[in-house]
């Protein structure tokens, strides 16, 4: 049986892995331009705890933290939801994900988390203006 590392990877199945990558997913640098860009058509979701957002988030984001995932409240549904947690290896904001598509919100999920913006040196937001009650 061959290694993983020597098995040649099948290029259908890798190409329809990165598609389906592109088209869920979003890094930190991109988030950033399509915010600056004044773009219209997502909703930046932060799903950590309340007391995590207040101390900082992306600037814009509304907080969605588990206990209220149910109530969708802040989601669009003309809009994409752009969801992100708390680093790469959290997977709140992947099952954030599963649960608002499910109910028919188109999702996203911004690669890495807060740690990865915070690694950027992007801007944050410090105030509790977005929170949602």
């Amino acid at each position: 049986m061959q290694s993983r590392m020597t098995q040649i990877p099948d290029p259908a199945k890798a190409r329809a892995y990165f598609e389906d990558k592109v088209m869920f997913t979003t890094g930190p640098i991109e988030l950033e331009r399509m915010i600056r860009s004044k773009e219209n058509n997502f909703t930046v979701v932060d799903v950590r705890e309340a007391e995590d957002f207040e101390k900082e988030h992306v600037p814009g984001a509304i907080n969605l933290p588990h206990e209220k995932w149910e109530s969708l409240e802040g989601l669009q549904k003309n809009k994409t939801n752009i969801v992100y947690c708390y680093t790469q290896t959290c997977h709140l904001a992947a099952k954030a994900c599963v649960l608002f598509a499910s109910k028919g919100y188109p999702v996203m999920e911004m690669d890495g988390g807060f740690k990865a913006w915070k690694d950027s040196e992007l801007d944050v937001e410090r105030e509790e203006v977005n929170r949602l009650k």
